[in-house]
């Protein structure tokens, strides 16, 4: 598959263990799992290991669950992969999140529960497009993918959710909402649309070629660095909290 035909700049070839690999939306799985980190950085008490069950639970949950379910709901990144082991790897890994929920909560707080159960709601609504999609929107997205991780995490650490949780979960969101808004028109353009033309004339009189690629390079370039900017960020919380 060339590079101009890749449903997203991460898809590697299709086929083999490429697809198992591309399904996983890396750069923006790392993204979203950058909150949970922040979340766990910002409680009042270091918590390492409630940290990591975090992580372990929403890389099942989103890494692979929501993308295993969005990939089965119309087959957005093209791959080959068989859809009983989609189902399979969506049923298996959001299990597996529940699990480490209810096991967090058993232990340390039964409040918890209230995280897990929104957490399957947000999964599958989301990804499904449940109610005619009406939780498939940009909005949404910033609150799942964003506020949620963090204030999960937070809580998970803390107990309680105190106002700068609720500060970065604003952080978090307004980030998570940006992402969508660069990202939704490369999707479009790469998936949807065959070809670009025109030019755009500048105030000298020159003109530029407009092609799908002048289109797409801008917005990926900064989904890019946000990526890491956030991977980034994360880590150094937690270096700081755990000096």
């Amino acid at each position: 598959m060339s590079a101009e035909a890749r449903p997203a700049f991460y898809a590697l070839a299709r086929g083999s263990w490429r697809d198992y690999v591309t399904v996983l939306h890396p750069p923006y799985t790392a993204w979203h799992l950058s909150y949970v980190a922040i979340g766990a950085a910002l409680a009042p008490a270091w918590h390492p290991g409630r940290m990591g069950a975090a992580l372990a639970a929403f890389f099942l949950a989103v890494g692979i669950g929501a993308h295993a379910l969005d990939e089965l709901n119309g087959r957005p990144l093209s791959t080959r992969i068989p859809t009983r082991i989609l189902a399979g790897a969506a049923a298996v890994s959001i299990g597996g999140a529940i699990a480490i929920g209810i096991a967090g909560a058993v232990t340390l707080d039964l409040w918890q529960l209230a995280f897990v159960a929104a957490g399957v709601v947000v999964v599958c609504a989301y990804n499904l497009e449940l109610a005619g999609g009406r939780f498939h929107s940009d909005a949404w997205f910033a609150l799942d993918w964003g506020a949620f991780p963090l204030l999960t995490t937070y809580f998970a650490c803390a107990g309680r959710i105190r106002w700068e949780a609720v500060l970065a979960a604003g952080f978090a969101a307004l980030t998570a909402y940006g992402q969508r808004r660069l990202s939704s028109p490369v999707r479009r353009l790469r998936r949807r649309v065959a070809s670009v033309s025109g030019s755009v004339v500048l105030a000298d009189g020159t003109r530029e070629p407009l092609t799908r690629e002048t289109l797409i390079a801008g917005n990926e370039a900064a989904l890019r660095a946000f990526a890491l900017a956030h991977v980034v960020l994360a880590v150094a919380l937690v270096v700081l909290r755990a000096r």
